[in-house]
């Protein structure tokens, strides 16, 4: 039904996040844009390639090399596996690099926090090239196939270099009581079997285009160290490098371990029933849209779907938050993941193959890493220079005071070796993508999901947020409150509006229909029904012509009385949305709905003016509708807007502060694109959600404020580790220069600042606001 309003309360679709698919031959990647697989279709014994329209992509910025600017994607295989051990976003930039330097690879990706490598290469025999430079690298390569998981390392075989150059340092230290020669002979040893591994990783990355990786920085440092006779503080150096290097993956991996849990929401196996009537076990991943499954009390749904059942209640705590379990009628979609409460239930899946709920929240969490936030983009420029002036600064540290002030060569060269290591930036890099990885993981809990560290900064700084009104302040549910009779009639006007109104997807037409139900009146479709363009809908019922028209656009020679409009008048005064009835030309009484408000829209709008924050409503409904909604809530508004009209009220906002849109439908989606940051609620429509740069998952908006709050958060985080990180720096940077500090001590310092910005990072996973 179209009352003239464009403002049309939300479709009621679940929670969803459409991911656009293509092939692998349309695919070709700019300086700009890559597009990459997030999905696996067929395997091979070691790789997964992906092929025709089942490769479901994303597009990705700042993921291409200049290398691939040069070349043709025309025909091009994307395949994809899931990597073992990385240990923290700066491997996965090694990875990444290492790979995009094959011949035949035209783009890489690592994505860290679901530790994913997704190659954009020429043809699929390059898998075991890519499998094989993996290892050379470092890391493993295992097929995304389900079941196909790395087995988990025992704690003694994850840490045995850490025991194995601990017991050798400490027979080391026994021998050199002993005797100076064994315990230098023991020193020695214990540096070249633990420098071996380190040295080799430190040439694969140099050849890879990574020559000051903390490997090249920790092989040159110790074999100065030999050199100038230091074996037990070259053996203290590796040790103590060992052992920062597994408390930054233990930190990261508790960074990631919100990922997992999502991930592991998704059973390996359902029950089929075919038509039939026979019960079949399959795997998760052989599920197709269509398919009956049957799941029993405690198990997790596999797919998106349908309630065949009249009733059935579902825990989907583990995706909301709401620790209560939510009942669901027949026809109602659950989200996968979702618990199942109280009795065995037949469902219908709805989802294709990748694309469930899950799977489209991974989907953008891959695509946030890719979106740096401006800070992180800074600090990633200004490490590709830092390293290399550090490593100019120590050599001429080593060569000036001997070569122009006589000093010895022995104590300068040490010092050099010293403040290399004091170079090394992995505390400085990791400290932004710790801190936003931690914020972005944060947000998931609480219902909020934040594409990307651009969109995370930019929320910390926004000044007005501007609200759609249907759907994002309101239910999106509106209900039949009114129903005017000048006639006398009630029932008769009732059923002749549900009789025109029969066969509308549109909510206020739905609401007419259930109420005429709820008088138990018998319904008949009118005849020869017509939408009226911007002003409401016709057709004929039991002999007359019904018109349902918005109040201020009612055909040509229909007027009402001054007691009618006040009627009219009054209804709008409450908030409520209007048509009048018109039969055969005669105005014969009103309907009124109210979509009524959601429950937190008050308090988010009081939580974010007590943040400084200034909000507004944009909507097309009339004015006084407006008027009323927006002073239940204290909110400013602006009414009777179209969709460009909107647009231009939020370009006027940018001009003054910086805006983020909350929305959830089509109309929106153009304002959510040209404000500063772009919201959607998680409810909405697949455009508003692919258009915002952030989304309401569980369509609470009180869980706006705790966004913002997060941000703020977020960006206070990064500014301690970027101070935390430069500042350890600068101190042992002149201790160092002074004689104070030792090389064990660089090394101390580079470990334990990298060890402390990801736990400092880490706090943010237990943020708490204050609404």
């Amino acid at each position: 039904m179209d009352i003239g309003s464009d403002d049309e309360p939300a479709s009621g679709q679940p929670v969803g996040f459409k991911i656009a698919k293509i092939t692998s031959a349309e695919v070709t990647p700019t300086a700009e844009t890559a597009c990459e697989s997030t999905g696996c279709c067929s395997s091979s014994s070691e790789s997964s390639t992906c092929s025709g329209d089942s490769a479901s992509a994303t597009s990705i910025a700042d993921n291409v090399t200049e290398k691939s600017q040069d070349k043709s994607a025309t025909h091009s295989t994307t395949m994809s596996w899931q990597v073992g051990g990385m240990d923290c976003p700066s491997c996965a930039s090694k990875l990444e690099k290492a790979i995009t330097g094959l011949d035949g690879v035209i783009s890489a990706k690592v994505m860290f926090a679901t530790e994913k490598l997704v190659v954009n290469c020429e043809s699929d025999s390059m898998a075991a090239q890519i499998i094989n430079k993996t290892k050379e690298t470092g890391f493993t390569l295992l097929t995304t196939k389900k079941g196909e998981e790395e087995a988990p390392k025992s704690l003694l075989k994850e840490n045995l270099p850490v025991i194995f150059i601990a017991i050798m340092m400490l027979v080391s230290f026994v021998l050199s009581k002993q005797s100076e020669t064994l315990g230098l002979a023991a020193f020695t040893a214990t540096t070249i079997l633990g420098l071996i591994p380190i040295l080799r990783k430190a040439v694969v990355m140099a050849k890879s285009g990574s020559p000051f990786s903390i490997e090249t920085l920790m092989s040159v440092a110790a074999i100065g160290a030999l050199y100038l006779g230091e074996t037990a503080e070259a053996a203290m150096v590796l040790l103590l490098f060992l052992i920062g290097e597994q408390l930054e993956g233990y930190a990261s991996a508790k960074a990631r371990s919100g990922v997992k849990a999502l991930m592991a929401l998704v059973p390996e196996e359902a029950t089929v029933i075919r038509p039939d009537g026979t019960k079949v076990k399959v795997g998760a991943d052989e599920l197709k849209q269509g398919d009956v499954i049957e799941v029993a009390p405690g198990g997790r749904l596999p797919a998106d779907v349908v309630l065949l059942d009249s009733a059935a209640s579902f825990d989907e705590s583990a995706l909301t938050g709401e620790s209560v379990p939510v009942d669901r009628l027949a026809g109602e979609q659950v989200m996968a993941g979702a618990l199942v409460a109280d009795k065995v239930v037949r469902l219908k899946v709805t989802s294709a193959q990748g694309e469930n709920a899950i799977d489209r929240i991974l989907h953008l969490i891959e695509d946030a890493e890719s979106r740096k936030a401006p800070l992180e983009r800074f600090v990633d420029r200004f490490s590709r220079w830092y390293t290399p002036a550090m490593i100019v600064l120590a050599a001429l540290v080593v060569v000036i005071p001997p070569m122009l002030f006589g000093q010895a060569w022995d104590e300068w060269l040490y010092k050099g070796l010293t403040l290399l290591l004091i170079a090394c930036p992995c505390a400085l890099v990791i400290s932004i993508p710790a801190a936003i990885t931690s914020g972005l993981a944060a947000a998931t809990r609480r219902g909020a999901l934040i594409k990307g560290g651009a969109a995370l900064e930019e929320l910390g700084h926004i000044q007005t947020i501007a609200f759609d009104k249907t759907g994002t302040l309101t239910q999106g549910k509106p209900v039949m409150t009114d129903i005017v009779s000048w006639d006398g009639d009630e029932d008769k006007l009732l059923r002749q509006s549900a009789a025109v109104e029969m066969g509308s997807a549109h909510p206020l037409a739905k609401a007419v229909i259930n109420a005429a139900e709820a008088r138990g009146l018998t319904i008949a479709e009118a005849e020869q029904r017509e939408a009226l363009a911007g002003r409401g809908i016709q057709g004929i019922t039991e002999g007359d012509l019904l018109v349902l028209a918005a109040a201020d656009r009612m055909p040509q020679g229909v007027v009402l009385t001054s007691v009618q409009t006040e009627q009219a008048h009054q209804l709008e005064s409450e908030g409520k949305t209007l048509v009048v009835a018109i039969r055969n030309g005669q105005a014969v009484g009103l309907i009124a709905w109210r979509d009524n408000l959601r429950e937190d829209s008050a308090k988010a709008v009081k939580a974010l003016k007590a943040m400084g924050i200034h909000s507004v409503m944009l909507t097309g409904d009339n004015p006084r509708a407006a008027a009323a909604i927006a002073k239940e809530i204290d909110i400013d508004f602006s009414a009777g807007l179209l969709p460009e009209d909107k647009v231009k009220e939020v370009e006027l906002a940018n001009q003054k502060a910086r805006v983020a849109m909350v929305g959830d439908g089509i109309n929106d989606a153009p304002a959510m694109k040209t404000a500063s940051i772009g919201i959607a609620m998680g409810g909405g429509t697949d455009v508003a959600l692919e258009t915002a740069d952030a989304a309401l998952t569980h369509n609470r908006i009180s869980e706006l404020p705790m966004m913002i709050a997060l941000s703020k958060a977020t960006l206070a985080n990064i500014r301690q580790n970027v101070c935390l990180a430069l500042g350890l720096k600068g101190v042992f940077l002149i201790t160092t220069l002074f004689g104070f500090t030792g090389l064990w001590v660089a090394v101390l310092a580079d470990s334990g600042a990298t060890a402390l910005v990801t736990l400092n990072a880490l706090r943010l996973l237990k943020f708490k606001s204050n609404d």
